[in-house]
């Protein structure tokens, strides 16, 4: 069952991608695309917005979701500070969370304030306000393993309704401790897009925007070698439509934002 009258037309104007293998967006479209072999996993990233000490002290969480966040704003030549942002991560700060369980059963009163600040599932979204002195409103979304369509889906809502480019920004990291048993992932990944209404200076590719519940809703999948780049994290439900991106061409991507309800993207890259 469709649930717009017609597909929406949006426009991606800037994008961004890391993973230790597919280390920031232009290597990434090579990659993708069968141009260049993936390296050999890179470091993680250090965000630059942050002052040096905080810089050190970020968390992987903070780390790669502000490296994708401030590359996907630099690719639509737009200011960080100018945008409203939507958030996603399927766990938040899994490794924080995992020292939080662990110190507070053996050792409650050691409990490091920096890292209790920083287990919040918004910290991320946190320090890009802060870091970009950015004061527009964001959004904190999860929403299991369909975090990445629930999250493009808030995000493409938010541009229909206010006719304004929105940043999306897509991070997790490893599962640490017991909990990775029931909350697994594996590595870092994070990626960003910025939508909007209308084309942009750099425009990667327009997209329409159909949004159905059904119960046999089959989500599409990366090229096997590209998944394997980015299999066991939580967020690589993004690779497909990242994936299409880096292509160009035209491609319908389908993915769940929820138990049965899921969108389907038909999207034309300039390639």
């Amino acid at each position: 069952m469709k649930l717009f009258a017609s597909p929406r037309r949006l426009f991606v104007n800037g994008a961004a991608l890391w993973a230790p293998r597919l280390p920031g967006w232009e290597q990434a479209r090579a990659i993708l695309s069968g141009r260049e072999p993936p390296p050999a996993a890179a470091p993680r990233p250090a965000p630059q917005l942050l002052p040096p000490n905080e810089r050190r002290r970020a968390p992987d969480t903070v780390a790669v979701a502000l490296e994708s966040a401030l590359a996907a704003c630099q690719a639509a030549q737009l200011a960080p500070a100018s945008l409203s942002c939507v958030f996603g991560s399927t766990h938040g700060d899994l490794a924080i969370t995992d020292y939080m369980c662990t110190t507070l059963a053996a050792t409650p009163a050691q409990i490091s304030p920096t890292r209790f600040h920083n287990s919040v599932h918004n910290a991320a979204a946190g320090y890009w306000s802060i870091g970009a002195a950015c004061t527009r409103p964001y959004t904190a979304i999860s929403a299991g393993p369909h975090t990445f369509g629930a999250g493009l889906l808030e995000t493409c809502a938010q541009v229909l309704s206010s006719g304004e480019n929105i940043l999306f920004v897509l991070y997790d990291i490893d599962a640490r401790g017991p909990l990775a048993a029931v909350a697994p992932s594996r590595g870092l990944l994070s990626a960003a897009l910025v939508i909007g209404t209308e084309p942009g200076k750099q425009l990667l590719a327009p997209f329409d925007l159909e949004l159905l519940a059904q119960e046999d809703f089959e989500p599409s999948r990366a090229q096997p070698a590209n998944a394997a780049l980015v299999a066991g994290n939580a967020s690589e439900a993004c690779l497909p439509f990242m994936e299409a991106l880096a292509l160009g061409g035209e491609h319908q991507v389908r993915c769940l934002a929820g138990p049965g309800l899921g969108l389907a993207i038909s999207l034309r890259g300039p390639g």
